[in-house]
């Protein structure tokens, strides 16, 4: 009898919950009805007083007119490129007016993106500047970037895949860098982004701050052969090469290097190859310098020169992190738009290497009649920092030494020396 009574009373309770959680619910949407939103948008972000107030109406028509070198440095780029772009990217970033609202125009988010990019400004502060909101500005910086990405990879990125086309990058490596037979110059770096949500240690590297690692080759003229930016924190060198389609491009022999030839002056034949650092496994087609302790004159006169031609590299994301400032900071984006931006940056980097040229003489390293090096403005801010040198499985191969040996010896030979390298070590 007594277990009867308590059934019911557990079912008179459970239904007295039911209840209250009803009459709970019951409230709460009767709250949410009486709350009525006040505006549909602030009215100093409105439309109206965006084209009155807002920089793109007001301060960028000044710069351009009145301060191109403001105009310069305010976007990062001449006002002639930033109409290019925009000419270029219009029909991929304009949306269409509705009844309720106008689109934005393209140039207003042409301007915030190349904004951001410059000085790596967060989305909350643009706001007051660009008269924008802030969720806004997030969608746009992520829209535009896409449309950089689609629309001027292919045509500035171009990895070569041809004997003809790789024999024109070794050329400049030899006419700029004396150094023959090199194909590209290949380093990584880390970009520092916030934490993403549950991700663990996945983007913790190990200078104890979360990153997206970039992992370029680069040409003798600074310009970005090929990118991979889907390496996180915690991976190495080693790791991201070893699972990158170059990796497995030169392994096979599919990526397209012209066939052994003699170096100039001389009459053996040598692969062409990349110029790489001790996180990459030595092979025929990797040559990297000799590790730093108890070197030979003739070691660090090879160490010397191939460093010459795998500076560029260096130098490449010098140039990007400084001219595209965002880079510097933490990203607070999720790592997927992080990855977008970087991809844009190069994009940006490689059609302003193409097209304007001369707008980067200062950033970079060059050398004095004398072959010293003299260094560019981008060593006098931070930069991004090198991905972490230890972690991979590569062996060297015994036909990497033997190559590496010859060229050695050729750099120290009368055919293959320079005459101001002996005063370099």
């Amino acid at each position: 009898m007594d277990n009867v009574i308590l059934a019911q009373y557990m079912v008179l309770v459970q239904e007295q919950h039911d209840i209250d959680y009803q009459l709970v619910l019951s409230v709460l949407r009767q709250r949410r009805r009486a709350r009525r939103r006040r505006c549909w948008v602030r009215p100093w972000l409105g439309e109206v007083r965006r084209e009155l107030f807002g920089h793109y109406s007001r301060l960028v028509p000044e710069l351009r007119l009145e301060d191109p070198a403001s105009f310069h440095n305010f976007f990062r780029l001449p006002p002639q490129m930033f109409d290019e772009l925009l000419s270029r990217l219009r029909p991929h970033i304009t949306k269409q007016d509705t009844r309720w609202r106008k689109a934005i125009d393209p140039g207003t988010k042409l301007a915030v993106t190349l904004r951001h990019l410059a000085s790596g400004d967060l989305y909350a502060s643009m706001k007051f500047d660009f008269r924008l909101p802030d969720n806004t500005i997030s969608v746009i910086v992520k829209e535009v970037c896409q449309a950089i990405v689609d629309v001027f990879k292919d045509e500035v990125m171009k990895c070569p895949t041809t004997p003809e086309e790789w024999t024109e990058v070794a050329q400049g490596f030899e006419r700029r860098w004396n150094v023959p037979h090199a194909c590209g110059a290949l380093d990584g770096k880390h970009v520092a982004i916030r934490k993403p949500p549950d991700s663990g240690s996945l983007y913790h590297n190990y200078k104890g701050f979360f990153s997206i690692v970039l992992m370029a080759l680069v040409d003798a003229d600074y310009k970005f052969l090929w990118i991979d930016v889907g390496g996180d924190g915690y991976m190495s060198d080693a790791m991201i090469y070893n699972n990158s389609e170059l990796r497995e491009c030169l392994s096979n022999g599919s990526i397209g290097f012209p066939p052994p030839e003699p170096l100039p002056h001389d009459d053996q034949d040598m692969p062409y190859f990349l110029l790489g650092d001790d996180a990459f496994g030595l092979r025929t087609y990797m040559m990297k310098p000799f590790a730093a302790r108890n070197l030979t004159k003739e070691q660090r006169i090879y160490n010397y020169r191939i460093s010459r031609g795998r500076r560029v590299v260096e130098n490449a994301f010098g140039i990007l992190s400084q001219r595209w400032q965002v880079l510097l900071g933490t990203m607070q984006q999720q790592p997927e738009t992080a990855r977008l931006i970087v991809e844009a940056c190069v994009c940006l980097h490689n059609l302003m290497r193409m097209n304007y040229p001369t707008q980067n003489i200062a950033a970079l390293d060059h050398e004095d009649a004398n072959h010293d090096i003299i260094p560019g403005s981008w060593r006098s801010d931070a930069s991004m920092l090198d991905v972490e040198r230890c972690g991979g499985t590569n062996k060297d191969t015994v036909a990497a030494k033997k190559q590496r040996e010859y060229l050695k010896l050729y750099f120290n030979s009368v055919a293959g020396s320079v005459p101001w390298q002996d005063r370099m070590i």
